[in-house]
């Protein structure tokens, strides 16, 4: 007997053809992606380039100026109440009362939720626990540091049970210890089924998604897996291979290196340089070359691309393409 054939999971979030104008100007421009539930999707791309908006518009913040998106199973056109009824939002400025305490802050989010008293008292409980915050219950938002903010306001937001958190820029402003701790606090909640659509700025963290879209002056320009990303054309070409140049005086070595024939592209990653070389390039010859400016590498050495590599080689394309088109 044939077994019946299984329904297609339903995505977290599906956002099709999005496209968001304010006036004369398209902030977001023909936008499409799909987040899988339990995953952490990871959105980023420069200021200005539409991420905020594409959350308001998946929100229901701001209305569609065209395309469709459906996020838990509902429409954002059609539903935009009910849509924020199932999602939590942690906006970039943690969106706190700082007048109030901690203790005050949740049960303050747990009344605008309309949670009843006891759930509200277990979710507290849960929340307070999962995130750390029993020392501080009784201490003003305004005495937080960041990081404390940061669990507070991902406690508001997770206060009515939901099944997709946004995440705007979580992070920014936060120290090295309290990105950590958020981000393995992020794989716990994963793994109970929560998904996180997440802005962010830093390539370690977007190492850590699941998946990722890059969107550049309101286009989405990459979307997939980190390691499908690094397998990209437009990474790295045919005909080239990527090298790691490590030496002392890292800028004068790096304004060198620009200006030889067959070096395509360089940056400084933190104490070394990642070029974009032809296949053939003569590594020994770039070394000689530098040295006789008196610069010694100490190193030179095969590089798989990283994410930031991936990013910074589409800005370069898309900047050129628009620049192209301008003139």
């Amino acid at each position: 007997m044939a077994s019946a054939q299984q329904s297609p999971v339903e995505p977290a979030i599906s956002a099709e053809h999005l496209v968001r104008r304010f006036g004369n100007f398209t902030a977001v421009n023909d936008v499409s992606f799909r987040v899988e539930k339990g995953e952490i999707f990871g959105f980023l791309g420069p200021n200005g380039s539409g991420k905020t908006t594409v959350i308001k518009l998946l929100t229901g913040l701001l209305p569609l100026s065209g395309g469709s998106a459906q996020v838990e199973g509902l429409d954002v056109r059609a539903d935009s109440e009910g849509v924020r009824e199932r999602i939590g939002y942690m906006s970039q400025n943690f969106s706190l009362y700082y007048d109030l305490t901690v203790e005050e802050n949740l049960k303050f989010y747990g009344r605008i939720y309309s949670i009843d008293p006891a759930r509200l008292k277990r979710r507290m409980e849960e929340i307070i626990q999962l995130n750390g915050l029993g020392l501080y219950l009784h201490r003003l938002a305004a005495q937080l540091s960041g990081g404390w903010k940061q669990r507070l306001a991902l406690g508001c937001a997770m206060l009515h049970e939901p099944k997709l958190l946004f995440l705007d820029e979580p992070t920014a402003g936060v120290d090295p210890v309290a990105r950590r701790q958020l981000w393995d606090l992020l794989f716990e909640l994963s793994g109970h089924g929560i998904t996180f659509f997440v802005t962010t700025h830093y390539m370690d963290e977007a190492e850590r998604c699941s998946h990722v879209a890059y969107i550049y002056f309101g286009k989405i320009i990459a979307d997939g897996n980190p390691d499908s990303l690094r397998q990209l054309p437009d990474v790295q070409p045919q005909g080239t291979k990527r090298v790691e140049i490590t030496a002392p005086e890292i800028t004068r070595a790096l304004r060198l290196a620009r200006h030889i024939p067959g070096i395509r592209s360089a940056t400084i990653f933190g104490q070394s340089i990642h070029a974009l070389v032809d296949e053939s390039f003569d590594l020994d010859g770039l070394r000689d070359r530098l040295l006789k400016n008196s610069i010694a590498v100490t190193e030179i050495r095969p590089l798989a691309p990283s994410l930031e590599d991936v990013f910074v080689e589409l800005t370069y394309k898309h900047q050129a393409l628009l620049e192209a088109a301008s003139d």
